[in-house]
C-alpha cells in the first residue's frame, strides 16, 4: 500500500486552559498504489490535520502513518522528497512572480538539476493549462488558475503521491469541471491522490474510494456506489417553485412517506428536496397536489446521490 495509517490520533492543547481538542481519534486507513483516495467530512472534521501529518507538517499524538513505505515522523525528510502537496486557498504562491518564476523557486527549493527543471516547467505548465500564462504576474490570476499553479507546484519534484486539500474551494462550476479534469489526467499518469473536498460531485466523479470523518473519526468507508447503497437512503423528488414556499414544505411534510423536505435557495426558483422513506409509493403528482397554488419549474423523481448518502450520515451523527 501506498498509505498505511494506523490507530492514528492528534490532540491539541486547549486554549487559554480550555479542554484539549482531539482532532482525530484511532484513524485506521489504507490507500493503495494509483488510487484516488476520497475523505469528506464537515468543518473541523480532522480531514486537514490528517493531510498534515501524512505530509509531515505535524506529528501524531499516538498510532503510525507510513508513506510510500517510509515512517512520517522518523523518516520525514524521506517522505517530502516522495510526496506532493496542494493546499485550498491563495495562500503558498508569491503574487509578485509569474507563474515560470513560482514553478522555478519551488524546484529550487527541491533540488531539481537546473537542466531538468526548465524542462519540467514547461510540462506543468502545459499540463495545467497555463502555457500561454507563464510570463504573467500570478497576482493577476483568477482564484482557478492559483488553483491549478498550486497543483503544478506540488507536482515540481514529479512525486509520486499527491495530496489535494479541498483543491475546487471557492472555484466558480467552470473552474471546478476544468480542476477535475486536471486530476482525472494526474490519475492517468499512475499518481496515488489524497483528495479532501466538500464537493460531491468531486468525490463521485473522481473517487475510487471515500471515507466519511466525523469529529475525528471514520464513520463510512467503501465506493461512492457502495456507500450510496449502504445508507438507507429511499427515493428523492425534487421541485422547483418560483413562489414562497414555506406553506407547501408544511404540507408535505406531514405525508407518512415523506421523510424530510430540504429547500435550496436559488434566486428567483426555490429547490425542494423531498426525501421518501424507504419502499414509499409517492409520486411526483402526490406532492404537486399539495401545493396547488404555486408556479412550478421543473419537477422529477431520481435516485439517491452521494450527497444524499453523506447528508444521511452526517444527520445520524448529530
Amino acid at each position: 500500500m501506498t498509505i498505511e495509517i494506523e490507530d492514528l490520533s492528534r490532540t491539541f492543547a486547549g486554549q487559554r486552559g480550555g479542554a484539549a481538542v482531539e482532532a482525530l481519534r484511532g484513524i485506521t486507513l489504507t490507500i493503495a498504489d494509483g488510487e484516488i483516495f476520497g475523505m469528506l467530512g464537515p468543518n473541523g472534521a480532522g480531514k486537514t490535520t490528517l493531510v498534515r501529518i501524512l505530509s509531515t507538517l505535524l506529528t501524531p499524538t499516538t498510532g503510525a502513518a507510513r508513506v510510500a513505505g517510509m515512517d512520517v515522523v522518523h523518516e520525514a525528510n524521506a517522505v517530502r522528497r516522495r510526496i506532493g502537496v496542494a493546499f485550498g486557498g491563495e495562500r503558498g504562491l508569491y503574487d509578485r512572480l509569474s507563474a515560470r518564476d513560482n514553478l522555478r523557486f519551488a524546484g529550487q527549493l527541491y533540488g531539481v538539476h537546473p537542466r531538468r527543471l526548465r524542462t519540467r516547467i514547461d510540462e506543468l505548465l502545459e499540463t495545467v493549462g497555463l502555457a500561454d500564462k507563464a510570463g504573467v504576474r500570478v497576482e493577476t490570476f483568477s482564484r482557478g488558475m492559483k488553483q491549478r499553479l498550486h497543483i503544478a507546484r506540488a507536482l515540481i519534484h514529479d512525486p509520486q503521491i499527491l495530496f489535494l486539500d479541498e483543491p475546487s474551494s471557492g472555484l466558480d462550476p467552470v473552474a471546478s469541471r476544468a480542476l477535475r479534469g486536471l486530476v482525472a489526467e494526474l490519475r492517468r499518469q499512475g499518481r496515488t491522490i489524497l483528495l479532501t473536498t466538500h464537493s460531491m460531485v468531486e468525490a463521485d466523479e473522481l473517487c475510487d474510494r471515500v471515507s466519511v470523518i466525523v469529529q475525528g473519526s471514520v464513520r463510512r468507508l467503501g465506493t461512492p456506489e457502495r456507500l450510496k447503497s449502504e445508507v438507507d437512503l429511499g427515493r428523492v423528488l425534487e421541485v422547483e417553485t418560483y413562489d414562497d414556499p414555506t406553506p407547501a414544505i408544511r404540507l408535505i411534510e406531514q405525508m407518512p412517506s415523506v421523510s424530510t423536505v430540504d429547500c435550496i435557495p436559488g434566486g428567483e426558483v426555490e429547490r425542494l428536496v423531498i426525501r421518501l422513506a424507504v419502499g414509499s409509493d409517492t409520486t411526483i403528482a402526490d406532492v404537486l397536489s399539495r401545493m396547488p397554488d404555486h408556479r412550478f419549474g421543473r419537477a422529477f423523481d431520481r435516485r439517491p446521490t452521494l450527497e444524499d448518502a453523506y447528508v444521511s450520515i452526517i444527520e445520524a451523527d448529530a
